[in-house]
């Protein structure tokens, strides 16, 4: 029998299906421009791909178009929660603290190791405010309440088990190479869901988080963490 998914269900999973796409295509494309493409403007178009998706499909998303903003100290909550994953993120990256390797790399500099602001830019915009959406909206609003109860609507956030939270950040976890950084950033954005009961808040915890670990990269040039 075919698994039968709803409306709410594919838009939360389309837009993430799409990154993943346009991930592992990005990942084939060889980096010398022997096929006459950049790889790295691959990640334009997915962000362009994935925002228009996100955009297409926004009425069905209504724990960010209905629901009440986050209080003053449900944000603050967001922001701090973000800024502590982010600090133990850059930390956490001994080699047994990490699993495979990225399935695409992204180094916005010239021959000459110049930067080239137009792919940082583009490249941050993806990561600080297209993905948390995308991410949060497939691993904890549909992923997490789906373990819970293939009506996964219907589950509120304070209600889902234990279970649910740790098999949907197991799965979580299988998509990035530092293994015990996503356990800590997928169990803490669960956590923020299920507390406050508001996707957003989660939502402004991975923004921050990606948000400040673009700014570090550049500052830094730790590309290895982009």
């Amino acid at each position: 029998m075919a698994l039968q998914l709803s409306r709410a269900a594919v838009a939360r999973i389309v837009p993430f299906a799409a990154f993943m796409v346009l991930l592992a295509v990005r990942g084939e494309v060889p980096a010398d421009g022997s096929w006459g493409i950049d790889p790295r403007w691959v990640y334009g178009l997915t962000v362009l791909v994935v925002g228009g998706l996100l955009a297409y499909f926004w009425r069905e998303y209504g724990e960010l178009v209905s629901q009440t903003w986050p209080s003053p100290s449900e944000f603050a909550l967001g922001v701090g929660v973000g800024l502590v994953v982010f600090a133990l993120w850059i930390n956490l990256d001994a080699p047994w603290m990490t699993i495979g390797s990225p399935s695409a790399t992204f180094l916005p500099l010239d021959g000459a190791g110049a930067l080239i602001w137009p792919l940082a830019i583009v490249r941050w915009i993806g990561a600080a405010l297209i993905v948390p959406v995308m991410e949060e909206l497939f691993w904890r609003s549909f992923l997490m309440r789906w373990i819970q109860s293939p009506q996964f609507e219907s589950v509120v956030p304070q209600r889902v088990a234990l279970k649910a939270v740790l098999l949907s950040t197991f799965v979580f976890v299988l998509a990035h190479t530092l293994w015990l950084a996503a356990i800590i950033a997928g169990v803490a954005y669960a956590w923020l869901y299920v507390r406050t009961g508001k996707l957003w808040v989660p939502v402004i915890a991975h923004a921050v988080t990606n948000g400040v670990l673009g700014v570090w990269v550049v500052l830094t040039g730790n590309w290895a963490f982009w």
